[in-house]
């Protein structure tokens, strides 16, 4: 069991932790170099005024830019500046009238809120497009020249657009794909290596190291939700099974080399372990390349004819013939993500999407915000608290005349977040860093002579540190946010003195109120996420249980209602992911509860989208999926989810106890479709994907389980 630090010592640790998020020095740099450019190019002109809204585009869509792929990053940074550029045009028309700033407010919160649901950028944006709307509610226009505000706004926005796109040739994860391409490397020559006659167990495992670095390197992948990312995620997840599987096979050879030398197994695992090399080399090449493995459908019908040929055997062949059955699947799940990996297999991914209705979309707009529109959806809970604390906040300082009022709602939205450790760590770092960064920006202003250029020099500065080190600790981005923002007003003409006393009493009122949201619904996530899993796996379960059903009448009889469990399965697998995001900034979880459960929320994403292709596709009938090798197959799926979500909430059940998931498999994939048989070949992979993590979680630590009320949902019906 890994020992945990207590509650309070770990709660500070992390205020001062400096995450493992490596340093964005060329990213600072272009997005340091979109917000100074109008301010140069305005104070030249003397024109420094029209200059200011075309900066506050530049830096509010600066935060959603990053190193995904040319094409998503250009449509999240596009859709920003749209963004902006109506959040400056609206708050600065109707910010005059208070119960109309007042509802503004609480509405954008709200829907800020609930983007958090699709992703992580798109809860960023939300986020921005809220802040700048407090904001500039505060300063009232006349129509036209709101009009125009926003317009500059938006073309700041595009200046910083087109600075990150300009780089287009270069691509993201070269790192990560080298090291997963050197781990499939070294797996192939473990592959292609003959097994020694006796194995020295003081040496460490083939492909340890690179194990071992490409764990490392990928481990802040972990949190991204990116179509990319989660295939690389895939890939190294599927790597380490291979090569506890390879191994497991060599050791079979060598004993069948010894007690059985004229079989016909020892050659016939030669041939294997020769196409399987080639294959995983294939994969290797295919990773620095950017290109779709090479041989693949070639490589692994040779591959299924030799798995055939060694179902004729018994005894050690029989546990052989289970090794390479496992192998096939981890090598059809790498090859898939592979090529799914590349910018064409991305692009491909996407076209698929779109051509889905809109129902049956895994990441899919608007079926995930309409699945969060409920009280049980812990997204749902934080944007009506995150709205009414926005509510509250524009109404105080409205309400009581303060100067800079709108600091108060904007530090809320920043602090407010759906977990207590988050919410408290921002909160502290927060008054930390905007007192430092004051009282940086005063010490200069007062000390030093501040003309255009000099002022201009400090924005540049803050922008660089904050956008180049922000994201390690909250309180350098805090810092460097305070001392620019008091720069920018000096610009305005604003004395720097009344903006630091101003925004000091806003900020500490701000903390106050998000804080006090937080502190009356505490919520610890290391308790609640291995509850979320099993729910999401009890949803999957019974999706696929209806899928099966209907499959089996096609004449109507099964009234299963799957746009219901399919809304249902959206909800706990948000709910999930909320979970995940918050459960890696809590204080004293274990590495390896986050990288299981990392592991296995991606590998919840591929068995979603093998049950939707199986529900779009096995609608023509019976015939589609033979009918007692299906409910053999089906049963058994539907007995392993439940044994796994009873693992999650604290069951003793032995792994000898789980369905042969592999061998039923076999059993329908001889008489079924190739849609049949390729879908249910994932899912199988990936319920056994599912399996050996959990069971190398719990070996290695308890997993911490809320009490479950039974009846909450079904049995299997096996």
């Amino acid at each position: 069991m890994n020992s945990q630090p207590g509650p309070w010592p770990s709660f500070w640790q992390l205020l001062i932790r400096l995450d493992e998020v490596p340093p964005t020095p060329w990213v600072a740099l272009r997005n340091t170099i979109g917000i100074t450019l109008p301010l140069i190019v305005g104070a030249s002109m003397g024109m420094i005024s029209a200059a200011l809204p075309m900066c506050t585009g530049a830096l509010i869509v600066s935060f959603s830019d990053s190193g995904d792929p040319y094409y998503l990053r250009a449509r999240r940074m596009l859709a920003a500046s749209a963004a902006v550029a109506a959040a400056v045009f609206v708050g600065t028309s109707l910010g005059s009238n208070f119960t109309i700033a007042v509802i503004l407010a609480a509405a954008c919160a709200f829907a800020a809120g609930m983007l958090v649901s699709l992703s992580p950028a798109a809860g960023d944006l939300g986020l921005v497009s809220l802040v700048t709307l407090v904001v500039l509610s505060a300063s009232p226009l006349p129509v036209e020249k709101a009009f125009y505000a926003g317009l500059l706004s938006f073309a700041g926005g595009l200046i910083q657009m087109a600075l990150s796109l300009s780089p287009w040739p270069l691509r993201r994860f070269v790192p990560e794909r080298r090291i997963l391409s050197e781990l499939y490397l070294e797996l192939s020559r473990t592959a292609a290596t003959p097994a020694p006659g006796t194995i020295d167990a003081s040496l460490a495992p083939p492909a340890s190291g690179q194990s071992t670095s490409a764990q490392i390197a990928l481990a802040p992948l972990a949190r991204q939700r990116s179509i990319e990312a989660e295939r690389y995620l895939t890939l190294l997840n599927q790597a380490e099974r291979m090569r506890l599987s390879l191994l497991t096979l060599r050791r079979l050879r060598s004993r069948m080399r010894r007690e059985h030398p004229d079989g016909f197994e020892p050659p016939l695992l030669d041939r294997f372990f020769e196409i399987y090399s080639r294959m995983l080399a294939a994969i290797s090449d295919s990773l620095l390349k950017l290109k779709p493995p090479a041989e693949t459908i070639e490589g692994v019908l040779q591959l299924e004819e030799l798995c055939a040929e060694m179902r004729a055997g018994v005894g050690m062949a029989v546990d052989a013939r289970i090794q390479m059955d496992a192998l096939m699947g981890q090598l059809r799940a790498a090859s898939e993500s592979a090529s799914s990996a590349t910018p064409s297999g991305v692009e491909a991914f996407l076209l698929r999407e779109a051509r889905q209705p809109w129902r049956l979309r895994l990441f899919g707009v608007f079926a995930t915000l309409r699945a969060n529109l409920s009280l049980r959806s812990a997204v749902c809970r934080h944007a009506i608290r995150l709205a009414v604390c926005i509510a509250l906040a524009e109404a105080a300082g409205r309400g009581f005349g303060l100067s800079r009022a709108y600091w108060l709602p904007m530090t809320v939205a920043i602090v407010l977040k759906p977990d207590f450790t988050t919410t408290f760590t921002r909160g502290v770092l927060r008054l930390a860093g905007t007192f430092a960064g004051l009282g940086i920006a005063t010490l200069l202003f007062h000390i030093l002579p501040m003309p255009v250029p000099a002022q201009i020099a400090l924005v540049g500065a803050s922008m660089f540190i904050m956008r180049c080190f922000g994201s390690a600790n909250y309180g350098i981005f805090v810092t460097g946010v305070s001392s620019l923002i008091v720069s920018l007003f000096a610009l305005s003409g604003f004395p720097p003195q009344d903006v630091v006393s101003a925004r000091a009493l806003n900020t500490v009122a701000g903390g106050v109120i998000a804080l006090g949201a937080a502190w009356f619904w505490p919520t610890w996530e290391r308790t609640q996420s291995p509850e979320l899993l099993a729910q999401l796996l009890d949803y999957y379960r019974m999706y696929f249980r209806a899928i099966r059903d209907r499959s089996l009448q096609p004449d109507g009889s099964a009234v299963t209602d799957l746009d219901a469990l399919r809304l249902a399965s959206r909800l706990a697998r948000s709910n999930l992911e909320a979970s995940m995001e918050r459960l890696a900034a809590e204080p004293g979880v274990s590495r390896n509860a986050l990288r299981a459960l990392s592991a296995i929320l991606v590998t919840t994403h591929r068995l979603a989208h093998s049950l939707m292709a199986l529900e779009a596709g096995i609608g023509a009938g019976p015939q589609a999926a033979p009918r007692e090798p299906f409910v053999a197959f089906a049963n058994d799926v539907e007995l392993t989810l439940y044994y796994l979500a009873g693992v999650l909430r604290g069951s003793s059940i032995a792994a000898a106890a789980f369905p042969d998931l592999r061998e039923a498999h076999h059993a329908l994939a001889i008489q079924s479709s190739l849609l049949v048989s390729v879908e249910t070949d994932r899912i199988t992979n990936c319920i056994d994907t599912i399996g050996v993590e959990l069971f190398q979680w719990a070996e290695r630590e308890p997993i911490p389980s809320l009490a479950y009320a039974r009846g909450s949902v079904s049995e299997p019906r096996v």
